[in-house]
């Protein structure tokens, strides 16, 4: 089923789970997101940021197609602009049949990220698709953007945030950061934020920069109201050491069977983390319905 992220972003904040949100940038990638939530019965996100849509993974490819394999499974799939900042970007995208969008003016003043969202929001809800904002700002792990407090959400600023732009879910700041940590690091996050934001809210929450974060805090940050988590640099970097092992053990491979050995590969990292967030066996109840996009 192809959708949006509202509903089942919802289902999974009234059931305590989240949904694996990945970036992806070509067929391999989208057939292993895809496949594996079918198999695990469970919700998928497909993120493509402007970066990647511009150098690779171009709109008018990546949304038909990932359109088209979606209505052939029967677990909810979304597609979503990651990280949309400038506003042609997201128009575009969101003419191009992408089923979310992201508005990110997370580096703006509050009053102007209030604007740049609630323009978004107009038309994106018209059209049927759903919105996700941030409010805070998470930043790059090489610049240790995730340590640094000033850039956390606050929890009474979120509240006005919410109901002044009426986004479907909040990208918040807690700690954790994009790319990758130094060696040997794990981030410590706020949990306690998490929980005021949560209570706070009652709304579907998200954690970019979820890569790296270690195990126990992805427990942790579902346990306490995270809905949606962003992956991105574990899965490419994973997926490249499949090809290079692959290589490694059969030099004479041919093209299309190194395409099907990390595509496998990939999926093996994909359920493994579908499990670690609750997500699997979720798309087995009578009572889990989504509303289809026409």
């Amino acid at each position: 089923m192809y959708v949006s992220m509202k509903e089942m972003l919802l289902h999974a904040h009234n059931n305590k789970y989240a949904v694996m949100a990945i970036n992806v940038v070509n067929m391999e990638q989208v057939k292993a997101c895809i496949e594996s939530a079918e198999e695990e019965k469970s919700a998928v996100i497909l993120n493509i940021s402007p970066r990647q849509m511009k150098a690779h993974a171009y709109p008018y490819i990546m949304a038909p197609m990932i359109k088209n394999l979606a209505e052939r499974v029967s677990v909810p799939v979304a597609l979503n602009l990651d990280h949309g900042v400038n506003y042609e970007d997201v128009v575009n995208c969101i003419n191009s049949g992408y089923s979310s969008v992201m508005v990110d003016a997370s580096s703006f003043a509050f009053e102007e990220n209030i604007r740049r969202v609630q323009a978004i929001v107009t038309i994106a809800h018209a059209k049927g698709l759903s919105v996700e904002a941030e409010l805070g700002h998470v930043g790059l792990a090489a610049n240790a953007d995730g340590q640094n407090a000033d850039l956390y959400t606050d929890v009474k600023m979120a509240k006005e945030f919410v109901e002044r732009t009426n986004c479907d879910c909040l990208a918040v700041a807690i700690g954790t950061a994009h790319g990758s940590y130094p060696k040997g690091m794990i981030p410590r996050l706020d949990f306690q934020r998490l929980k005021e934001l949560k209570d706070t809210l009652n709304m579907p929450l998200v954690l970019h920069g979820g890569s790296g974060a270690g195990e126990e805090n992805i427990r942790k940050v579902v346990e306490l109201g995270i809905n949606k988590i962003n992956v991105c640099t574990d899965l490419m970097d994973y997926t490249k050491q499949v090809m290079l092992d692959t290589l490694q053990k059969q030099p004479d491979i041919q093209y299309m069977e190194l395409n099907e050995a990390i595509e496998n590969g990939m999926k093996d990292f994909i359920k493994k983390y579908m499990r670690l967030i609750g997500s699997s066996n979720r798309y087995t109840f009578e009572d889990c319905k989504v509303a289809e996009l026409d």
